[in-house]
């Protein structure tokens, strides 16, 4: 996938290996597990992707990167999906610090055996992170679609990492339609917490968003209007 922006990078993987994700969904065209590397002073990377990848993946990173090493890794949600590399990348990154919150950490103490204390910055919903011309902005979205969950809004480039929110089934290598596989996605792995999406449907409202980022699928950023429109009808269901 070509680079998101000139400071924002892509690194994730795809799956066709997968054939029903979560052991349910049935994903004809496999799916995509995303990660981005945001490239400043300092260096953020956001998210890990599925046990499977490690390998693809840590290259990923390493070629955006091309010899710097990571400030932070941002872990948004802890479905190991997304979040089951997070000790391979602190083994490979000795002295990277995890971003997180705090109900993050708590799982993540029971998920791997690591020295967390010594990394751990915790995002606190409302706070910031400068990376230099860059800045992350954390906001709380418990329950889309677990407990700990958090998106990051980056306000110079106006980019949303929404983590499972705006996602999709497929593999980004595959050209399909997105509404069709975003609703069975949106149907099936967020659609019973519909109020919890309105309410950072509303939070997202309040940001000038020029572009979404989430955990799976492509990257929008033509046309938000009608993505947005579309989540809003599907958590009014």
């Amino acid at each position: 996938m070509p680079n998101i922006t000139e400071h924002i990078r892509y690194v994730g993987v795809n799956d066709h290996q997968v054939d029903l994700f979560e052991g349910q969904y049935v994903v004809p065209n496999g799916m995509s597990y995303n990660s981005y590397a945001i490239l400043d002073d300092k260096i953020a990377v956001m998210d890990t992707v599925d046990i499977h990848f490690t390998h693809e993946w840590l290259d990923n990173v390493a070629n955006a990167l091309n010899g710097r090493k990571p400030d932070y890794l941002v872990v948004q949600h802890m479905e190991p999906d997304h979040a089951a590399n997070i000790q391979n990348f602190v083994n490979t990154y000795p002295e990277v610090k995890i971003v997180a919150t705090e109900k993050a950490f708590a799982m993540m103490s029971h998920f791997f055996d690591m020295d967390i204390e010594s990394r751990k910055v915790v995002a606190e919903n409302g706070g910031s992170l400068s990376l230099g011309s860059h800045t992350l902005n954390f906001v709380y979205a418990p329950m889309v679609h677990w407990p700990e969950v958090m998106v990051t809004y980056e306000s110079s480039e106006k980019v949303l990492f929404s983590a499972d929110g705006f996602g999709k089934f497929g593999a980004l290598d595959v050209e399909e339609d997105w509404d069709d596989e975003a609703r069975r996605y949106y149907i099936g792995i967020v659609g019973k917490y519909g109020p919890q999406v309105q309410s950072l449907l509303k939070a997202a409202a309040g940001l000038d968003i020029s572009m979404i980022c989430p955990l799976h699928g492509p990257v929008l950023k033509d046309n938000l209007g009608h993505y947005l429109e579309k989540y809003k009808i599907w958590s009014s269901y």
